[in-house]
C-alpha cells in the first residue's frame, strides 16, 4: 500500500494583520497625546492653597529675565516684547471666547511691576478670569 505523502505547510508569521494593529496604535497614541503650550521654565512662588485650572486656559508667562510669552491655549507659546503687545494678544483671545480663562505664570525672582502691568493688561482686555500659578499641591474643593 502506497501512501501519499503529506503537503509540507509553509511555517511563518502571518502578517497580514499587522498593518492593522500598527493603524490601531498609532490612532490610540493620536487620540490620547497632550500637548504642553506653554513650555516656559519659571519657578513659581510658594502659596497656602492651589485650586485647578480649566484645561483650555490662554497663558502668559514672565520669565526670570523679563522675557514675556502668550499662548491662546491651543498653540506652542511665543513671545511678545511688552505689555502693550499681551494687551493686544488677550484683547484678541477675549473677541473670539469671552470666557476663556487667563493662567499668570510668573518666576519668583521676577518684579511684582512686571506682573502688575500684566495684570493691567488683561484688566484692559477685558479678561474676566485670571489665574496665577504658583507652585503647590492642587485641590479640587474647598471645604469652609
Amino acid at each position: 500500500m502506497r501512501l501519499k505523502a503529506r503537503s509540507v505547510q509553509n511555517t511563518g508569521i502571518p502578517t497580514a494583520s499587522m498593518a492593522d494593529i500598527a493603524f490601531l496604535l498609532i490612532i490610540f497614541f493620536m487620540v490620547t497625546i497632550s500637548f504642553e503650550v506653554d513650555k516656559t521654565q519659571v519657578a513659581l512662588p510658594r502659596t497656602e492653597i492651589r485650586l485647578e485650572i480649566p484645561k483650555q486656559s490662554a497663558y502668559v508667562s514672565i520669565t526670570g529675565n523679563g522675557l514675556i510669552r502668550v499662548s491662546a491655549g491651543d498653540e506652542i507659546s511665543v513671545s511678545v516684547p511688552g505689555p502693550e503687545e499681551v494687551l493686544s494678544f488677550a484683547a484678541g483671545v477675549v473677541q473670539n471666547d469671552p470666557s476663556k480663562a487667563f493662567v499668570l505664570k510668573a518666576d519668583r525672582e521676577v518684579p511684582y511691576r512686571y506682573v502688575d502691568s500684566v495684570i493691567d493688561a488683561l484688566k484692559q482686555a477685558k479678561a474676566q478670569v485670571v489665574y496665577l500659578l504658583s507652585d503647590q499641591e492642587t485641590i479640587d474643593n474647598q471645604e469652609g
